[in-house]
């Protein structure tokens, strides 16, 4: 069972939504699809599920084509980050409805039915309808009735989005799970890369219609092919400075200058883009580290971590610190950098030379 997208592009009214992509889904695999708000995650979807037919290229499901089959003959489900349910139904009669509208029988609809309100512990809920149940059991109501179809595709569009931080911890704890239960194809579209990192499997990261990376998602997140892709799976956004290596050596914008093999000793002489992700710079001195002079522009306390955000000789960077920090707008600091934590660009973007630490992980 494979889903793959043969140079599949959506143009509409003249602008790109998808620019040309091939990528390839396996049975049994979780498929992330990362990026930020309109980086084309929705529509992707919507073109692997037959809901749109693309303006180029083909859809292959397990060898054939299937750019022009309407939805309702293809075996996809889809979840949205609303909760689809109909509220006059009880949660069996919601997950039932797909299994009758393919006209199955009564006994096998009810054995499949419970098995999935079993596999999403709603057997206590199973006679009451969807306005007496709680947010995080409206969406595996959902889940459920998308699973029951046994379908071969799993389209999960932001499908924790709405719910409060601790129904979210709970239902990405589960979604690999049942993943892991069913063998279809999932594919989980999120603009949270801790949720990438959490559900593991595999991750391509969207950035303006286009796909930068598919890979292993500890691969796509630790050895990112280029800065987009860096800037995509980091969160707040990845921070960039300009560098030059000549001989031995690298200077960093106008400051500071270190030996070249404490960062990228085998790339060549010239102009680089170093970036290092916001919880890899500190306020505290740490020896051996990389120091540059900035002022604050603003601090977010998060309860156990603050962001700081600073202005480094124009350059606007973002750091994650642990603890509360009490910083004053235009105050002078210093911030910190393990050389270990950088990553070399080139100037056309591509990754020149991943961080030592990601390389070690």
């Amino acid at each position: 069972m494979t889903l793959m997208l043969d140079n599949v592009s959506m143009v509409v009214g003249g602008r790109s939504h998808i620019y040309p992509t091939d990528l390839t889904l396996e049975k049994g695999t979780m498929n992330v699809l990362l990026g930020p708000t309109l980086a084309g995650k929705t529509t992707l979807m919507r073109l692997m599920a037959g809901l749109d037919k693309p303006s180029t290229g083909r859809v292959i499901w397990n060898g054939a084509d299937v750019t022009g089959q309407r939805v309702q003959d293809r075996k996809v489900s889809m979840v949205y980050q609303q909760f689809i349910n109909y509220p006059s139904m009880t949660v069996y009669d919601n997950i039932a409805s797909p299994l009758r509208l393919m006209g199955l029988s009564r006994d096998e609809i009810d054995a499949r039915v419970r098995e999935a309100a079993e596999l999403m512990q709603l057997m206590p809920q199973i006679d009451r309808k969807p306005l007496e149940l709680s947010g995080g059991q409206q969406q595996r109501c959902a889940l459920a009735r998308a699973l029951v179809k046994n379908a071969g595709l799993v389209l999960l569009d932001e499908p924790l989005a709405n719910l409060d931080y601790k129904l979210r911890e709970e239902l990405r704890a589960e979604i690999p799970r049942i993943f892991e239960r069913s063998g279809s194809i999932f594919v989980y579209a999120t603009t949270e890369p801790e949720e990438a990192l959490l559900l593991g499997g595999n991750c391509a990261t969207l950035w303006e219609g286009r796909v930068t990376q598919f890979g292993p998602t500890p691969t796509v997140y630790r050895r990112p092919a280029d800065a987009t892709t860096a800037r995509v799976f980091s969160d707040p956004p990845m921070n960039f400075i300009e560098v030059r290596k000549s001989g031995g050596h690298f200077r960093f914008g106008s400051g500071e200058e270190i030996d070249a093999s404490r960062i990228g000793a085998d790339v060549a002489d010239g102009t680089y883009t170093a970036g290092f992700r916001p919880n890899h710079l500190r306020l505290d001195p740490i020896e051996g580290a990389l120091s540059f002079d900035a002022r604050v522009g603003v601090t977010e306390i998060t309860g156990s971590e603050t962001f700081v955000h600073v202005d480094h000789d124009g350059m606007r960077w973002v750091g994650l610190v642990h603890g509360v920090r009490h910083l004053d707008p235009g105050q002078p600091v210093t911030v910190y950098l393990r050389p270990r934590h950088v990553y070399l660009f080139k100037t056309d973007g591509a990754l020149a030379q991943p961080a030592a630490y990601a390389e070690a992980a």
